[in-house]
């Protein structure tokens, strides 16, 4: 399984190279830069499954990136948790209505920096806690490994319930073939891109049951997502 990937927005060096070493300690990929601006086109490249953003950012503040996030359609169902010295309730809340999902105060100590990421990504990615997947008629049981469609059990591959389950935990969002690539066989691996057109056809047509929809989308020069809405 891929790791968890990690954003962190962070001008703080001495601390970005603590929450760095931490969050790597607990199996997270981290990518880390101090630019609001930078962070903005890392989003869209590197795909994080979740991002810790501080509010005091010089150029562009934590409170503009985040609501840019926001706006994005590649980026605007990414969690986002706010880190700030700001402690005054208006500022929670400020933060809060922007778009992040959680606001934590500094100083705080990184065990509970990780312990709230992980409480995100169990609300956001339900499959971090082992639990079942579900979206729009489809169900797929972490546990069993099986898939059912409008009730229906669907038999279906190894690789087609892995890229299942990752549009699953992140529905709506529109995924590269690069990016599948790395999710689904690895980083390393050496497969062509093309691959995961042909895997993509066989999960259509093992869900695609009779009287359904196509619930995946293609997305012209961007990729596929899993979306209800097509």
């Amino acid at each position: 399984m891929s790791k968890t990937r990690l954003l962190l927005i962070e001008d703080d060096n001495a601390l970005a190279l603590l929450l760095r070493y931490s969050f790597e300690r607990e199996g997270f990929e981290v990518t880390h830069t101090a630019s609001g601006e930078e962070a903005l086109l890392l989003a869209t490249e590197v795909g994080p499954d979740i991002v810790l953003l501080d509010w005091m950012l010089e150029e562009l503040s934590g409170i503009e990136v985040c609501r840019r996030l926001r706006r994005m359609d590649e980026t605007a169902n990414i969690p986002i948790i706010m880190l700030s010295a700001r402690a005054e309730e208006a500022d929670r809340v400020r933060g809060l209505e922007t778009g992040a999902d959680d606001y934590i105060t500094k100083p705080f100590s990184p065990l509970e920096l990780i312990a709230r990421v992980k409480a995100v990504l169990r609300r956001v990615r339900p499959a971090l806690a082992g639990a079942s997947l579900s979206y729009a008629d489809l169900e797929l049981d972490m546990t069993t490994h099986k898939v059912r469609r409008a009730g229906k059990a669907v038999p279906i591959g190894p690789t087609e319930f892995k890229l299942l389950r990752y549009f699953l935990e992140h529905p709506g969002r529109v995924f590269s073939r690069e990016r599948l690539l790395d999710a689904v066989w690895g980083r390393d691996s050496v497969i062509e891109t093309r691959t995961v057109d042909v895997h993509i056809r066989r999960l259509r047509k093992a869900i695609n049951i009779e009287g359904s929809d196509d619930i995946i989308r293609t997305v012209r020069s961007a990729g596929y997502a899993l979306d209800a809405e097509v």
